[in-house]
């Protein structure tokens, strides 16, 4: 444990022995400090309390108003003892100026770890069982609560009511045309969201976001016979996308299509009473007043703490430039059941990247589109951000520690602009809706600086906005990203830098004022496990004025991607970037790219870039590619390739491994994997692949079971694979009877079973004659004793999908099974890949073949042969 939460138990725990005992003396104060100035609260406190210890107060409000009157004269630190309890919000404790420390000491908001939760729920009682619906049961809503996107059982979010949208739709200006009028029989259709999930078309996975990294919501705004319409500005802001007139597709933003691809067609629809069929889904009707929830397996809504997050901001500090709010910590506190109601109004959902959207009316028009389009707003790609639950703007010297964000409805934590010189530390970011924690922004307002994000554990996130990212870090000064775990994520784990995307056009990026920024030593592994386009670290636009003030990614071990990507992905316009000295492997197809053209002059040079010193697979020579420099890597054949002190280096420090022992809310089945997609395994089989979870219920998932259906939904077959050999394979094999099978997949742990996916595309197996064509482009890139060896895959698969590549070495060793996500995604996207051959002898020539295989067999090979390096050089 800490040093710091360990003193922080110990003082609460006096605090609240005096509370509880008459007649115990108050405890002494700390040295330095006076008697009188700390301030105590308690649940059972009483707000006409003088806030002593043996007299707290009930409410944060008072106890910031205490402070307040007593800061301005601080001698010493001013600490807030927060006893054990639930302190509920349905507004935030808003804190300025005149809530800072001063004079060289802090208010401290100091809590007792798991004791202390600050809460934005609103509990729900009055459970009944639900006449002529088995197995599902209502309660009034809590008096109040007008709406809200997220409720949970005992700490363990549920799914709001979704499903497959039941009738086919034909886009429209302003909606749809269904091709029948099951919507509008609906008990509330104006309820119901579509969801447009992206990522890469895999298989039978359809596209239907805006961009790979993209999942946007849109509402229905009325269902009146076939005809439904759907909510403005959402709607338009996400389908009517300016685009260059003379340049076709590519749109003004220079972030992804001009509108919802795949005509227009959701992924599925969430949020109807129509919907609820699975144990954990539920539903608020809002005209009703009431609640519906089908229970998970031993779950006892008599007992259960079942909360409805309605406040949807529990912290929030209003600094300005010209009064910031200053010289505050938290301590040993969890910030938990805070909504976000936005993506529910006619404003939707309409994502452009990280959970920036384009908002208000028009905003397709002109929303940080600046210089391009007449009224465009400045700076570029400068569009509306998530919101934090707890968020502070132009605060100084803000400190977060041993705290927890979980069970939240927006991004968990938001240094914003002006944000200078604080710190998190020891924290644990999971089960939250949207970015876990995001500093500065891209608005043009004075960027952060000096921010400190050290030895924090973000797991489990995103679980609503699946294009969030764990730490978001915009436009930045001095900003460190320092020996954090993250792993278990939908998309992206650090995201970096902005504005870039002007030199898809040829136009230098956007200028801004970040640099000297660092992430380093962290260690990041199952990532990408939903959308795709993304890295461990993605960055892009300008960084610095020099590689010696650019942005530096050091001593990171970067590991096991799903998503199609990169370990570390350098992206348009990033300029001045220093890859060096980390530990990338298991990637789609690099470790470290892309190269980009530098447009801030004409001499056709790229972004400069240097790759130092790395273990990777990748296997790129060492060179100079006009600006792109690459030199002193080494292939990773495995762990011991790497000096033991780098991979003990990464990651959470000694003090803080406790942290992957805490895990929050009670144990619960996992939740169900996404995106299921199948291909013919022969005449009598398919292939099953899907997202796995990345939200485990607290205990690690052990196994999948893939389940087919025919047309009259009767169950047909079953396949069940541990997660360790899916995690290898990507690869489930189903055997099916003839005719079309739809698919769906559960996820398991030691507490069951999880809800089924939603179901995959109807797909009939058939038989597969035809081999498919040779890989091509293959290199083979050594060193002294390994080589990397690089291909493309085939243009033509014959009758069946590639499943994996069969790789042979002229010394006679058994061939080599390449199997794997990989394998999967870089099909359809025709991107290369790669696969490292270890164990070579120095100073030899080798032959080695590819070739690719489907359920047809083996197809011809492609073979390259190269030298390894002698050991000289």
């Amino acid at each position: 444990m800490p040093t710091h939460r360990r003193a922080a138990l110990v003082t609460l725990a006096a605090a609240v022995l005096a509370l509880g005992t008459p007649g115990l003396a108050a405890p002494a104060p700390a040295a330095g400090a006076t008697a009188s100035s700390d301030v105590y609260v308690a649940p059972t406190g009483d707000d006409h309390a003088d806030g002593t210890a043996r007299h707290p107060v009930r409410t944060l409000d008072r106890a910031r108003d205490l402070v307040r009157a007593r800061a301005a004269r601080l001698r010493a630190d001013l600490t807030v003892h927060l006893a054990p309890g639930t302190y509920r919000r349905t507004k935030p404790l808003v804190l300025d100026a005149r809530d800072s420390g001063g004079n060289g000491h802090k208010v401290i908001w100091q809590g007792t770890g798991d004791g202390t939760l600050v809460s934005g729920g609103r509990r729900v009682t009055g459970w009944q069982r639900e006449p002529g619906r088995p197995g599902l049961w209502s309660a009034p809503a809590p008096q109040g609560l007008r709406d809200t996107r997220q409720l949970y059982v005992d700490g363990v979010r549920a799914q709001r009511a979704r499903g497959t949208v039941p009738v086919t739709l034909t886009q429209t200006d302003t909606g749809y045309i269904a091709s029948a009028d099951t919507l509008a029989h609906w008990k509330h259709p104006a309820d119901a969201e579509f969801v447009y999930t992206s990522g890469e078309a895999l298989w039978n996975v359809e596209r239907n976001g805006l961009g790979q990294w993209t999942e946007p919501r849109c509402r229905i705004a009325a269902a009146e016979g076939t005809t439904i319409t759907m909510t403005q500005p959402c709607w338009d802001n996400s389908n009517k996308r300016v685009e260059f007139p003379d340049i076709p597709g590519r749109t003004v933003s220079m972030v992804g299509p001009g509108k919802l691809t795949n005509g227009g067609k959701p992924s599925y629809v969430e949020n109807a009473y129509e919907l609820l069929d699975q144990p954990g889904e539920w539903y608020l009707d809002r005209s009703a007043h009431r609640v519906f929830y089908l229970p998970r397996k031993g779950e006892n809504l008599a007992r259960a703490d079942v909360e409805a997050a309605e406040a949807e901001k529990l912290v929030e500090g209003q600094g300005t430039a010209d009064a910031p709010v200053h010289d505050i910590a938290f301590r040993g506190i969890e910030f938990g059941y805070a909504t976000w109601l936005t993506p529910s109004t006619a404003e939707g959902f309409s994502e452009i990247q990280a959970g920036y959207t384009i908002t208000g009316d028009k905003g397709w028009a002109t929303q940080g589109l600046c210089q391009y389009v007449e009224g465009g707003t400045c700076p570029f790609a400068s569009w509306t951000k998530m919101p934090g639950n707890v968020s502070f703007a132009h605060g100084q010297r803000i400190d977060f520690a041993d705290d927890v964000f979980a069970h939240l409805g927006a991004s968990g934590l938001e240094l914003g602009a002006g944000s200078t010189d604080s710190t998190v530390s020891g924290s644990i970011f999971t089960d939250i809706s949207g970015n876990g924690m995001e500093i500065g922004g891209v608005d043009g307002q004075t960027p952060a600086s000096g921010v400190q994000v050290t030895d924090n554990h973000l797991y489990g996130l995103p679980r609503e906005y699946h294009g969030g990212v764990a730490i978001l870090n915009g436009y930045t000064r001095h900003d460190t990203i320092a020996h954090n775990q993250i792993d278990h994520v939908g998309y992206s784990a650090v995201s970096l830098g902005w504005g870039g995307w002007p030199d898809k056009i040829g136009d230098p990026a956007t200028a801004n004022p970040s640099h000297d920024n660092a992430v380093r030593n962290n260690l990041i592994f199952d990532y990408m496990q939903m959308l795709d386009d993304g890295g461990g670290v993605y960055t892009q636009g300008l960084t610095g004025t020099s590689i010696a003030d650019g942005e530096k990614v050091t001593g990171n071990v970067i590991h096991d991607q799903w998503g199609l990507g990169k370990n570390v992905y350098t992206d348009n316009g990033c300029t001045y970037e220093t890859v060096e000295g980390n530990v990338l492997y298991s990637a789609s197809y690099a470790n470290v790219a892309s190269r980009h053209t530098d447009y801030r002059d004409g001499l056709g040079n790229n972004d400069p870039t240097l790759v130092k010193d790395n273990w990777w697979e990748e296997g790129t020579a060492d060179g100079d590619n006009k600006g792109l420099v690459t030199t002193g890597n080494t292939i990773r054949t495995g762990p011991s390739d790497v000096p033991s002190d780098v991979i003990q280096n990464a990651g959470l420090e000694p003090a803080f491994r406790t942290l992957l022992d805490r895990r929050i809310g009670a144990p619960s089945v996992p939740e169900a994997p996404s995106r299921v997609g199948t291909a013919t395994a022969g005449a009598d089989a398919l292939w099953v692949t899907f997202n796995p979870t990345f939200a485990d219920g607290g205990s690690p998932v052990t196994g999948y079971t893939a389940r087919g259906y025919d047309a009259a939904g009767r169950q047909v077959a079953e396949q069940s694979v541990s997660a360790a050999e899916f995690k290898r394979t990507a690869l489930v094999r189903l055997t099916v009877p003839t005719g079309p099978v739809t698919v769906t997949v559960t996820a398991r742990n030691a507490y069951g079973e999880s809800a089924p996916s939603l179901a995959s595309a109807p797909l009939a197996a058939t038989a597969a004659n035809t081999l498919p064509a040779a890989p091509t482009g293959p290199k083979l890139r050594t060193a002294a004793t390994a080589a990397t060896l690089a291909w493309t895959p085939p243009t033509a698969t014959g009758d069946a999908r590639v499943t994996g590549y069969r790789v042979t070495v002229s010394d006679g060793r058994i061939p080599i099974d390449v199997t794997g996500r990989d394998v999967l995604v870089t099909q359809p996207s025709a991107k290369g890949m790669f696969r490292v051959i270890g164990g070579l002898e120095p100073g030899t020539a080798y032959t080695v073949t590819v070739a690719a295989v489907t359920a047809a067999g083996v197809g011809p090979a492609a073979t390259v042969t190269a030298t390894t390096r002698s050991t000289a050089q």
